[in-house]
């Protein structure tokens, strides 16, 4: 499975973005799909999964309430929906999806396949 993570940019603090990650191989809708961020001088953490049907959705706390996950079977894509942006959301965002769990985790060592990275960047 290939990821494509695209959609991010520079955005003022209150603002959105979309993210998208585009996938090309493998059963797609067999996986669970992730987002993680990661911040410079600082290590990976999750934001949020969806489960292989798109029913059960799960996110961190810094970003409930704010930040929603989506998924395109018929697409092979999943979508990050960010909004009322702060500062402390810059990062490096990357999608994954899990071929071993279908169910979803906010573990980075479920996830098998992983995308390269969109920044993004919210100023104040």
């Amino acid at each position: 499975v290939q990821l494509q993570a695209s959609g991010g940019g520079l955005v003022q603090a209150g603002g959105s973005l979309r993210l998208s990650c585009a996938a090309s191989g493998g059963s797609f809708k067999d996986y669970a799909l992730g987002w993680f961020r990661q911040a410079p001088g600082k290590e990976r953490e999750f934001v949020a999964f969806i489960n292989w049907s798109g029913s059960r959705m799960h996110y961190a706390d810094s970003v409930k309430g704010r930040f929603t996950i989506s998924r395109d079977n018929a697409k092979n894509t999943v979508y990050l929906q960010m909004d009322s942006l702060k500062p402390e959301d810059t990062a490096v965002y990357y999608c994954a999806a899990s071929g071993r769990t279908g169910w979803g985790s906010t573990r980075r060592e479920e996830y098998d396949y992983w995308g390269q990275g969109t920044l993004v960047t919210v100023s104040s």
